[in-house]
């Protein structure tokens, strides 16, 4: 715990550090760019929700037991087409 408390505040040291010294950038933003960033985030939230859809449904589904099915094989004729393979 306390080499993660180390490291976590060496990263917050150097983040303000770099906030701190940052230089005026006299350069053109496009008004668009804020909303291309929020797009990317929100894509990344989305395939996030896609591929994790399982885990999240099942928090919202309730555990019940399920039944289980019997599944009987079906005998094969000699001269059915289907089974030709």
């Amino acid at each position: 715990m306390k080499r993660f408390l180390a490291v976590s505040l060496a990263i917050f040291s150097c983040l303000c550090l770099v906030v701190a010294t940052e230089r005026r950038a006299y350069a053109y933003v496009d008004p668009g760019s804020g909303f291309m960033a929020l797009q990317a985030a929100a894509s990344v939230m989305a395939a996030a929700g896609y591929f994790l859809r399982s885990r999240i449904k099942a928090l919202f589904m309730r555990n019940k037991p399920s039944k289980p099915t019997l599944v009987l094989p079906v005998s094969a004729r000699k001269n059915d087409s289907r089974n030709a393979a």
